[in-house]
């Protein structure tokens, strides 16, 4: 699905096809400035961010949030964010210095959607909030701290990702868009600011890009040639990320240099789209990664993997998808594992030829 950013219009893309169908009726204002988050129950959660393009008023209070229906086409209300996390100015100077911007939200494990936000008027702090994809409910989260006397410390345009611990990493900054950026985890009750990376002083939120890796690790971009990785701390146990893991079920036990296979199981799509950020850039990561490797060189491949059968997230539902091995790859026994967010199954014994 994709949608025109100045008014309420989307469409859906068969890429088979490669046809497109309008769908989204009953959008209570246009799509600029808001980002989408896929759901378990299959839904898009969307924050409205009430940019005034005509004829849509400007509503400085508004806290609507928006559910859409793949089944229906149809979005309806998902009730009020309790707080303020639209960038709306209502007592900063109004429209004329609104941004309307909002900051990066990530679906966790538990359910749950920690949506971070950029307004920091009239009290000079910023908000985030909670929902629950379960009992449809929002609650208010913690407001972004004070650090090192910088006290409008917000997420106007920036990054966010999952990590394999079931924490939020986050990218923040000050206003919309001056240095530094300051970083925090959110591990269901607080918010925990974490080491920087080198450039943190010098970049301001927006800069910022993450992705999921098939590791767990995280991958931050800044618009620089400086690449870096966060790794995050082992927090969950084993039983929990067996909970959560890919788990295959039927896969060729011989596989075949430049072949194409099918592999099936659960789990596929892991329990998040991974990394956010708004309405600028998305690095989803919901698709199965197939990941063999050598037990003689312990050399790792990963094949290319396609025609996925769905996208869904947080599914137990039987999945399957097809994956090409390299004519490069190197031959003999080997280990199979599907990753999904970064999160491996079992490994399972095959034989390359």
């Amino acid at each position: 699905m994709q949608a025109d950013c100045c008014t309420k219009q989307q469409a859906l893309l068969d890429a088979k096809t490669l046809t497109w169908t309008p769908t989204g009726t009953g959008k209570f204002d246009p799509n600029d400035e808001e980002g989408w988050t896929l759901l378990p129950n299959d839904k898009v959660l969307a924050v409205d961010a009430y940019v005034p393009i005509s004829p849509f008023p400007y509503l400085p209070n508004g806290k609507n949030s928006e559910l859409y229906n793949p089944y229906s086409g149809a979005w309806t209300s998902a009730g009020s964010t309790k707080v303020q996390l639209w960038d709306s100015n209502a007592d900063c100077g109004g429209e004329t210095n609104a941004t309307f911007e909002l900051g990066p939200a990530v679906l966790r494990a538990d359910g749950t959607v920690f949506y971070t936000g950029s307004n920091t008027c009239p009290n000079g702090i910023a908000n985030t909030a909670i929902y629950n994809s379960y009992s449809g409910r929002w609650t208010p989260g913690p407001v972004f701290p004070v650090v090192d006397g910088i006290t409008d410390i917000n997420i106007a345009d920036g990054p966010a990702s999952w990590e394999p611990n079931d924490k939020v990493l986050m990218m923040a900054s000050p206003g919309f868009g001056p240095p530094p950026s300051v970083f925090f985890e959110w591990d269901g009750r607080q918010l925990t600011q974490v080491a920087g990376p080198p450039n943190a002083p010098i970049d301001a939120s927006f800069y910022g890009n993450m992705l999921v890796l098939p590791t767990g690790q995280i991958l931050l971009t800044d618009f620089s040639d400086d690449i870096e990785i966060y790794t995050p701390t082992v927090s969950r146990n084993d039983q929990e990320e067996q909970e959560i893991a890919p788990i295959v079920f039927q896969v060729p036990q011989t596989l075949h240099r430049g072949g194409s296979y099918e592999v099936s199981g659960i789990r596929f799509n892991g329990v998040t789209q991974g990394a956010a950020y708004g309405d600028d850039v998305q690095a989803a990561t919901n698709f199965p990664l197939v990941r063999i490797t050598n037990l003689k060189t312990s050399h790792v491949f990963y094949a290319r993997t396609h025609d996925h059968s769905s996208m869904a997230v947080a599914s137990n539902a039987l999945v399957n998808t097809h994956f090409d091995l390299s004519k490069m790859q190197e031959t003999g026994a080997s280990i199979l594992q599907v990753v999904a967010n970064g999160i491996a199954s079992a490994p399972v014994f095959v034989s390359v030829k």
